[in-house]
């Protein structure tokens, strides 16, 4: 596998998020700031500060880069931790603990990373909430591990193909800053016109 051929990890997320959204990102090269996505880009620049040490007896180190030959996956984290001879993912979000997965996927997927590059088994991983200040665990099941790997398969696939996913209108869509370019209400109308002829 080439570098071309791998996925990103923050693709997961907005694949699962939205796959419209992702092939407008990932494949059309399109992207649009809004409230959301901005206040998301300052937590980043926080956190990615490149560097290591301790907090207490965890070991934490900031904005490396994670990769597995085996999924055909890269990216780079936002906080790695060692306690106990355990390995934790850690991944920044914005906002609170939405009700999707897509956030719990982009923790597997860099549990995945972490796994092939130490040898070591990672069981959980985290989601730092910075509205609510609050940790979310992760467990790394069998089911997230299934689901993570058949959405790295799913983006490759979109990736490959450039196949554009149909916009579909969900609660979802109210945040996203690519709206305006999707529309999806008035393609679901379209799509109503369409039938009746």
């Amino acid at each position: 596998m080439n570098e071309a051929d791998y996925v990103s990890i923050a693709a997961l997320n907005q694949y699962a998020y939205c796959p419209h959204r992702c092939w407008r990102m990932f494949c059309a090269g399109e992207f649009v700031d809004n409230q959301y996505t901005l206040e998301g880009t300052g937590l980043h620049e926080r956190v990615h500060t490149l560097g290591s040490g301790h907090r207490e007896e965890t070991w934490q180190v900031r904005a490396i880069w994670l990769k597995s030959d085996r999924h055909g996956l890269i990216g780079k984290s936002d906080l790695i931790e060692e306690s106990d001879g355990q390995l934790y993912p850690v991944e920044y979000k914005r906002g609170r603990r939405g009700e999707f997965d897509n956030d719990a996927l982009q923790v597997c997927a860099q549990a995945l990373c972490l796994e092939e590059m130490t040898g070591r088994a990672v069981a959980q991983g985290f989601v730092y909430y910075a509205h609510s200040h609050q940790r979310q665990p992760i467990e790394i099941s069998a089911e997230l591990r299934e689901d993570a790997i058949a959405t790295i398969e799913a983006v490759r696939t979109l990736l490959y193909t450039g196949t554009m996913p149909l916009p579909i209108y969900t609660k979802r869509c109210k945040g996203c800053s690519l709206y305006a370019q999707c529309l999806p209400q008035a393609a679901k109308k379209l799509g109503r016109y369409r039938e009746a002829d």
